[in-house]
């Protein structure tokens, strides 16, 4: 056992009540005196309050001193996985749209993450630190507010929304259930009044949102699992479909590496491309990630995917042949 987990364990064990030397000495198996450096280098590095009873040779926590209340060891013993946690964590919080409400509920956490922070590494290696979101779309404050109360308080919303796709704009009831962080974006699972099925809506593409008093539709979690979480991404839906795609030897190695989905396989072909099979009930958000490989990726199955590929590359190399002269004039022509 290393010194870090001797002092959270000596922490946890002193928050249950005094205890001697002897009982830290027989716990950890080390010698009274390593036990004592430990305490030592807690009351001194780390300003532990932690006193020696004289009558009972216990140490102890002293709950009613001012300083215990702020008191609390430092991260010390988080892992790379829990740095990248909080960092994540502390991102997403800081990205809130600001609103006097989700301040003042989330600044403690926020101040919290920070100090955790802090503690556990210096300001130079935070520097060396950056998550970088893509493609982040605004959200009004106020539609994030009503939405995430809805959802706590199982209320009704009826919201005017934009269709990113046809730009349509309708009214309708939806029964929220849970909120949704994707890719930079929020969205919410909802019950859809008036299509009279489950639906992802775009926060973003919600341009107006009122409570309602209505209850929600209640919606099980094998429901929910079985719309959202059984195909690729957001686009998901109950008709689901398997695609095969298969990966040029230059990319395999990557790829082989990333998640799609929790019920993805993948294998290396004969030739080292790498074969990857995933779920999908819409073409949508596939398609996109399908095209950002460009040549390095080739769908297999099915062919009805196949064929939409083909088409969006056909459309894509059209516009850039219809577009292809005046460009060269644009750029020609300074």
């Amino acid at each position: 056992m290393s010194q870090v987990e001797r002092l959270y364990k000596i922490d946890q064990y002193l928050r249950g009540g005094p205890k001697n030397l002897r009982f830290f000495s027989e716990a950890f198996e080390v010698t009274p005196s390593t036990i004592k450096r430990d305490i030592e280098f807690m009351r001194s590095r780390l300003e532990a309050p932690i006193e020696t009873n004289r009558s009972t040779r216990e140490y102890e926590y002293l709950f009613e001193s001012p300083k215990f209340k702020n008191f609390c060891l430092p991260g010390l013993w988080f892992s790379e996985l829990e740095i990248h946690a909080l960092l994540t964590m502390q991102h997403l919080l800081n990205h809130l749209e600001p609103t006097s409400f989700l301040q003042s509920q989330t600044h403690p956490l926020v101040k919290r993450l920070n100090q955790l922070l802090e503690k556990n590494l210096d300001e130079a290696a935070l520097k060396r630190v950056l998550i970088i979101g893509l493609g982040r779309r605004a959200v009004q404050s106020a539609h994030f507010e009503k939405i995430g109360y809805a959802v706590l308080q199982c209320r009704q919303v009826s919201i005017i929304y934009c269709s990113r796709g046809s730009g349509e704009t309708n009214l309708r009831n939806i029964s929220p259930q849970r909120l949704v962080y994707y890719r930079e974006n929020w969205y919410i699972d909802a019950w859809c009044h008036l299509r009279n099925e489950l639906r992802s809506f775009a926060l973003d593409s919600i341009q107006q949102a009122d409570l309602t008093e209505l209850p929600c539709k209640p919606i099980t979690a094998k429901q929910l699992r079985q719309t959202f979480g059984a195909a690729y991404g957001i686009f998901s839906g109950t008709k689901l479909q398997h695609a095969t795609l298969r990966f040029s030897a230059r990319r395999a190695r990557w790829v082989a590496q990333e998640h799609w989905h929790a019920d993805q396989k993948g294998d290396f072909d004969t030739e080292g491309n790498y074969i990857l099979q995933i779920p999908y009930a819409s073409h949508t958000e596939l398609i996109m990630d399908i095209l950002k490989y460009g040549s390095e990726c080739e769908v297999v199955a099915p062919q009805q995917l196949r064929e939409l590929v083909i088409k969006e590359i056909d459309n894509m190399q059209k516009k850039y042949k219809d577009n292809g002269s005046v460009a060269s004039g644009e750029l020609g022509g300074g």
